[in-house]
């Protein structure tokens, strides 16, 4: 049957990318993605043919993927991080039909390689929460923001601020200071395993005004989040058993 891989390849740099991935891009003929995240597989794999389109033609890119699989050729649709968040996994199993055998390949999200950057943020439930509002109502955005803060879960923030939203980081601080103290410790990371990585630890209060960008994942810990050491650390508890 026709082949089409939907691959999360990690955040960027090779070493974070998993095995399996690795050897489902080894294995296909044809990779097809946006352009930047071509750029980082490119390097790995410059025999393969490639199929890229620009940001905002996802269900293009996903049509050229699937006609790329119905004509033979092993394909794989690449997305940063993990394909099933915030990624091409859903997206291509609308679009595919009986004919093609799509198999999804999990990488490492953004949430999972940016805490372990900060230490253990996320070492209790936790939300992920989008701040676009291309596909999404900033109104269903701002409800999930304040329900997670009154649910007091640790949140990782994705696609915190852009040109055109460069006040959304801003504007959900304010919502999550409503129900959280200013004092609450965040952190962010930026190029998370790319050129250009930094990260920084600071309060909510802080946060609040931090200069970030669509390569900027935010985290805000709960009520039990403290600073070890440089680092952010959520317990689970275990060390009072």
């Amino acid at each position: 049957m026709n082949k089409l891989y939907v691959v999360g390849i990690g955040p960027g740099d090779p070493q974070e990318m998993t095995l399996r991935a690795s050897n489902a891009l080894r294995e296909s003929d044809v990779i097809a993605g946006y352009g930047v995240y071509v750029d980082l597989v490119k390097p790995l794999y410059p025999e393969k043919e490639y199929l890229v389109t620009p940001m905002r033609q996802e269900a293009e890119r996903c049509r050229l993927a699937i006609e790329s699989a119905r004509a033979g050729k092993t394909t794989a649709m690449i997305s940063s991080g993990d394909a099933g968040v915030y990624g091409m996994a859903g997206l291509v199993l609308e679009l595919a039909g009986d004919d093609i055998d799509v198999e999804i390949v999990p990488g490492v999200t953004a949430a999972l390689s940016g805490a372990a950057l900060l230490g253990a943020p996320l070492g209790h439930d936790f939300a992920v929460i989008s701040l676009s509002d291309l596909l999404t109502p900033w109104e269903k955005i701002e409800a999930r923001l304040a329900l997670a803060a009154q649910a007091d879960l640790c949140l990782s923030i994705y696609n915190p601020a852009s040109h055109r939203r460069a006040d959304y980081l801003n504007r959900a601080c304010g919502i999550l200071l409503r129900y959280i103290e200013p004092e609450r410790p965040c952190g962010v990371v930026r190029n998370i395993a790319r050129e250009g990585q930094d990260m920084a630890v600071m309060t909510l209060r802080e946060l609040a005004d931090y200069p970030a960008d669509m390569f900027t994942t935010v985290f805000v810990g709960n009520s039990q989040t403290k600073v070890i050491n440089g680092r952010l650390v959520t317990p689970r508890g275990y060390k009072d058993v």
